[in-house]
C-alpha cells in the first residue's frame, strides 16, 4: 500500500465513525425528549403534591445511600490519617522549610500591618 491509499482508508474509517457517533447520539436525543405539561404541574393542587413527590424521593435517596456515604467517609479519613502518618517526616521539613523562606515576608508585613494599625489609631 501507497501513503495515498492509507490516507483514503484512514478518512473513510473517520468519516463512518463520525457518522456512526452522530446517528448514536441522535438516537439518544429522540429517546430523552419528555414533554412537560408545566400548566398542569403547577395548578394548585398538583404544585403541593408534586413538592411533597420530591421531597419524599430525596429523602429515600440519601436514607438509601446513608451507610454508603458515611462508609466513604471513614475510609476517606483512615487514608488520610494514614498518609499523614506516613509522610510525618517529609511534611515537618516541608513546614520547616517553608517557615525559614516565608520568614522575611512575614517580618515586613507584620511591620506594616502595625505601622497601619498606629496610624489609624492616630486618626482617630
Amino acid at each position: 500500500m501507497n501513503l495515498n491509499e492509507l490516507k483514503k482508508r484512514r478518512e473513510q474509517n473517520f468519516l463512518a465513525h463520525k457518522k456512526k457517533k452522530k446517528e448514536y447520539y441522535l438516537k439518544k436525543k429522540q429517546k430523552v425528549k419528555k414533554e412537560i405539561d408545566y400548566q398542569e404541574e403547577l395548578k394548585d393542587d398538583n404544585f403541593s403534591l408534586k413538592i411533597k413527590e420530591i421531597i419524599k424521593a430525596q429523602k429515600n435517596y440519601v436514607d438509601n445511600r446513608k451507610e454508603l456515604i458515611v462508609k466513604k467517609i471513614k475510609e476517606y479519613k483512615d487514608i488520610k490519617k494514614e498518609y499523614y502518618e506516613q509522610n510525618k517526616e517529609k511534611r515537618l521539613e516541608y513546614d520547616k522549610e517553608y517557615r525559614e523562606r516565608k520568614k522575611e515576608e512575614l517580618k515586613k508585613y507584620r511591620k506594616e500591618y502595625y505601622k497601619r494599625l498606629k496610624e489609624k489609631q492616630n486618626k482617630l
